[in-house]
């Protein structure tokens, strides 16, 4: 027969497991349950946005700003449909999930959505798994993932389409489909979408080829070649002919303020074409 202390022992080593069991299961009701995870994702969503999604001129506005997390600043940027990028893919999902994305929405990580530093809220991605052959579609509707090398932070079900939830990460190629929420199928919606400018600086016009390519040298010593590219531009100035040097490789007119101020070209002229 057990003493009076072994079985007040037992009885406490009962109570603990008990505790480490209901514990247990209550992290996995919050967090692995979908079920429960809807549910309650739908009751937070329903106070914030109707359960539509988001998708006003006043949201594109704030989140297509520049940004600075961890002392590194992004540029947002439209993109053309068919531009494909490479890049890393991570998945993020119970320590976010139910809580507000950067355009406003809930995260559901039951949903089809991802996280990119700088395409448009709204923007539909196709992701290929470039390991195994798997692919699949999302809509961004936040940013990040802030990690060297990441290019795509994907839900929980989205990561899991294209089997890459045990690894962690995985080698993916980006493809564009289309904007608000919507994917591009006829000529004119894919036109419609496509019609974004490209923006340079222009640092300098000449008369004569000499002016022009010692100038271009000239930055292209000074720019961080993987970002910048300067380029010759042809063109007529009162009937002669002239050479512009512009710097090329801005996703965006802020950036390319941003740059202007910041290398003192204060006097350079903004193109978008």
């Amino acid at each position: 027969m057990l003493s009076i202390i072994g079985k007040f022992t037992l009885v406490i080593f009962i109570l603990f497991l008990a505790g480490c069991n209901s514990q247990y299961r209550y992290t996995n009701k919050s967090y692995h349950s979908s079920s429960y995870a809807d549910k309650e994702y739908k009751k937070t969503l329903s106070s914030v946005n109707n359960g539509e999604i988001r998708n006003s001129k006043a949201m594109h506005r704030a989140t297509m700003r520049p940004y600075i997390v961890f002392n590194k600043k992004y540029y947002p940027t439209l993109a053309h449909i068919d531009d494909k990028f490479k890049g890393i893919a991570s998945w993020y999902g119970p320590d976010f999930h139910a809580k507000k994305t950067s355009n406003g929405e809930i995260y559901n990580m039951y949903a089809m959505t991802a996280a990119h530093k700088t395409l448009p809220m709204n923007t539909m991605v196709k992701v290929d798994n470039l390991e195994n052959g798997k692919s699949t579609i999302v809509r961004i509707n936040d940013r990040g993932p802030f990690v060297d090398g990441r290019i795509i932070d994907l839900s929980n079900k989205a990561a899991h389409n294209i089997d890459m939830v045990k690894k962690g990460t995985a080698s993916v190629q980006l493809t564009i489909l289309g904007f608000n929420g919507k994917i591009a199928k006829t000529y004119d919606e894919k036109q419609e979408t496509a019609s974004v400018g490209n923006y340079y600086i222009q640092v300098g016009v000449f008369s004569r080829t000499e002016g022009a390519n010692s100038t271009k040298r000239k930055f292209e010593l000074i720019l961080d070649s993987n970002k910048y590219k300067v380029v010759l531009k042809d063109g007529d100035l009162e009937g002669k002919k002239i050479k512009r040097v512009w710097i090329s490789g801005f996703r965006s007119e802020d950036e390319a303020r941003d740059f202007k101020e910041s290398n003192g070209l204060q006097t350079a002229m903004i193109i978008a074409q």
